[in-house]
């Protein structure tokens, strides 16, 4: 028996309705995770089938964490759930049912570096150049128009405007006749593809219907209109749906996603209950009553008050520094000072910034000041260039039409196969109509490639078939040990011997030990599954929580995330909000929620900082605060002018980090005047800042010292011209 117990009495009420559509209205903090747990091990207590269950959300991590909790509460029964992704969920539908489709179970799965090679691919086989419009802008419109559910047919005949929209008519029709081509799917494609089955196929739909007797969905308000659509087709007709969300948090517009949908729900479902969890759990009464103040400001929103038993906490602290360096270093100073103070862990803190690009100063500062940080949404470790060039040739042996892949690897080691021969193989390909891999048995049959690169071609395939021929023998693991082997690549990397290379080679270590544990923990899974759940992989999924670093991530990214203390960054108008002097309200309303995110991120305490001024797009910008900073109950946050005094902190800081390198030397007081240096002499250089003498040899003008800078910065100077000041 579950404990209900357990629950405030709003969350229970919501667990034990089951009776039709519902949707939680779940305030920041308010533990609908648990309340989504406790539902599904309630469903199972009185009589689901765990198998007829159908429990949807964003994150894999998110998944995985609801799956943990619910074996907890009701054992081995968890395992048999649908639980996962909606991209999951349906490319896992999808693989099932491929044969009613213009598709194979092992199709590919693009994401958005996949997809762009595709595009660019298309503009220069079709030789459509489209000027002021980039490669990457195009890619961006053709997924925003699936994700309002538009295709190339629609797009053409009630939604081109111009000139530019013609071009990307023809490159959105042929983009979508590659994929095919190639038996791959992009990210809306596994939410684009289920619809039309079930709707192509109504003994399928009603198959999936009776499934799933109940739906369970999280993060409601990020759906996208596709996703909604699936959930309305799945729905039993007693509406057995609950779905959880928070208006306030809806952030996800520019990738599709649709707050009318919450409010839609009422519409669609008549027969629905509102139940609102309004009680706080993670955040103080002073962090809680900023956010609110901030954001009652916008006009769409279902209307709570979030309240916590909570203590009041500490006020909010608002920075204000010169510039965009300052405000690194007066947040590493304040990282410092709460560290002191409270005994926290680097773990505790978080750095939050509307850009990627305003990590940079950050991580600058952080390195010079020796603070230890990763980084959330960065360079993410499966889409590495060496990492992506192994999972290419894995994708190729899974799926020989998947012809991005293909091009990717040709020539990964240099096999002497060029541009140029690529380009031929591709015309006489498009020519008789076949894929690029059958090219290549053909490849004799090609004009113009020299008889030398027609053999590198053919025993570039007889390899490629090898393995292919090897995939149903060997495990994954085993699989993609034999092939890294036999190219070669960790010898000439580590032949190479840079740091550059080094990583390399690394990075393919760790990709091969996350292949072989894929293979230990299932036993039964083919290469295709491993292949899906990287390509489905987000940079949340990869975050441990465990490891002691200051974490630094976007907003977005943080979403679904908690610190003791968070620093928000770059609070200043045209940055946050984002350039807003041509937005709509609507627009700015999901700015403020992302503000309204950030700050509920916050469990004890929050900094926010603004810089007067930031150099950007090359030179140096005078900003105003932000907007979000005057919403801001000013009985809810103090205010500091961080700039001031900020050269004797910094020069403090330097002075803390040199004692901190050199504490066990026994360093002696030297008269000025002398002008002597000896072994253990503190100097100041004007170029090179704070240093140790370790060695003085020779005399008069030919004399040098060397010494050791901070950063183990190890220099040879002539004394002479070096103008080393003795400490």
């Amino acid at each position: 028996m579950i404990n209900l117990k357990l629950l405030n009495s709003e969350q229970r009420k919501a667990v034990e309705y089951i009776n039709g559509p519902q949707m939680i209205v779940a305030g920041a903090g308010s533990g609908k995770t648990r309340v989504l747990t406790f539902k599904v091990a309630y469903l199972i207590e009185n009589g689901f089938n765990p198998e007829s269950l159908l429990a949807l959300t964003f994150t894999n991590k998110a998944a995985n964490v609801m799956k943990n909790r619910i074996k907890e509460l009701s054992g081995s029964k968890a395992n048999h759930i649908w639980m996962g992704t909606f991209h999951s969920i349906f490319a896992k539908i999808l693989r099932i049912e491929a044969k009613n489709l213009e598709y194979r179970s092992n199709f590919s799965i693009y994401d958005t570096e996949d997809s762009l090679s595709l595009v660019s691919n298309i503009l220069t086989n079709m030789e459509i150049e489209i000027e002021g419009v980039t490669t990457n802008s195009i890619r961006h419109r053709i997924s925003n128009l699936k994700n309002h559910m538009i295709l190339p047919a629609e797009f053409k005949k009630n939604h081109m405007k111009s000139f530019i929209d013609e071009k990307i008519a023809e490159v959105f029709e042929e983009y979508q006749k590659r994929l095919v081509e190639n038996n791959a799917m992009d990210f809306d494609d596994l939410l684009l593809k289920p619809i039309d089955l079930f709707k192509d196929n109504p003994k399928i739909h009603q198959k999936y219907k009776k499934r799933f007797e109940y739906l369970l969905v999280d993060e409601f308000q990020d759906t996208n209109k596709a996703q909604y659509e699936l959930l309305k087709m799945l729905t039993s007709r007693d509406g057995k749906i609950c779905v959880v969300g928070d208006d306030a948090q809806s952030i996800y517009s520019w990738r599709g996603a649709n707050l009318a949908n919450m409010l839609d729900f009422e519409t669609d479902f008549p027969k629905h209950k509102i139940f609102k969890l309004e009680q706080n759990y993670r955040s103080t009464k002073s962090i809680l009553a900023a956010a609110d103040s901030v954001i009652k400001n916008n006009k769409t929103q279902i209307i709570k008050t979030l309240w916590t038993e909570n203590n009041d906490g500490e006020l909010l602290t608002l920075v204000k520094c010169s510039d965009e360096k300052d405000e690194a270093f007066q947040i590493s100073k304040y990282i410092k000072h709460e560290i002191s103070k409270k005994k926290l862990s680097l773990k505790d803190f978080a750095i939050l910034y509307r850009t990627n690009a305003q990590s940079r100063t950050l991580e600058d500062i952080f390195r010079r000041e020796k603070i230890p940080y990763r980084i959330i949404g960065g360079t993410e470790f499966y889409k590495r260039k060496e990492v992506k060039d192994i999972i290419a040739y894995l994708r190729v042996i899974s799926n020989q039409n998947d012809e991005e892949s293909l091009l990717r690897i040709m020539n990964f080691p240099q096999r002497g196969i060029g541009s140029t021969t690529i380009k031929r193989m591709t015309a006489f390909a498009r020519k008789l109509n076949l894929s690029l891999f059958d090219t290549m048995a053909r490849v004799f049959e090609v004009i113009d490639i020299k008889e030398r690169i027609q053999k590198n071609v053919k025993a570039f395939k007889i390899l490629l078939d090898k393995y292919m021929g090897l995939k149903d023998k060997l495990s994954v693991g085993e699989l993609s040990r034999a092939l890294v082997d036999e190219l070669g690549v960790l010898r000439v990397f580590k032949e190479e011997n840079t740091p550059e290379s080094i990583a390399r080679w690394e990075n393919i270590n760790e990709l091969l030990s996350a292949l072989s544990e894929f293979s230990n923990t299932y036993k039964e899974a083919k290469l295709e599954q491993f292949l899906e759940d990287v390509s489905l992989m987000s940079d949340v999924d990869s975050y441990e929580e465990g490891k002691n670093a200051v974490t630094f991530l976007t907003i977005h990214s943080a979403k679904g995330l908690e610190f003791p203390v968070v620093f928000i960054s770059g609070c200043e108008e045209d940055i946050f909000p984002l350039s807003n002097r041509f937005s709509s309200d609507a627009t700015l309303e999901e700015e403020r929620r992302l503000f309204y995110v950030a700050v509920t991120r916050a469990e004890k305490k929050v900094y926010i900082s603004h810089a007067r001024s930031r150099y950007r797009f090359g030179e140096v910008a005078y900003q105003s605060r932000s907007r979000f900073i005057d919403e801001l109950d000013p009985a809810t946050y103090s205010e500091i002018n961080g700039a001031i005094g900020r050269k004797s902190s910094l020069r403090k800081s330097k002075k803390e980090m040199y004692y901190e390198y050199f504490e066990n030397v026994d360093y002696e007081n030297f008269d000025q005047d002398n002008k002597s240096l000896r072994p253990g002499s503190r100097v100041m250089h004007e170029k090179f800042g704070l240093g140790k003498v370790t060695m003085v040899v020779g005399a008069g003008d030919m004399q040098k010292a060397t010494v050791v800078f901070e950063g183990n910065n190890v220099k040879q100077l002539m004394l002479k011209f070096a103008k080393l000041k003795i400490l």
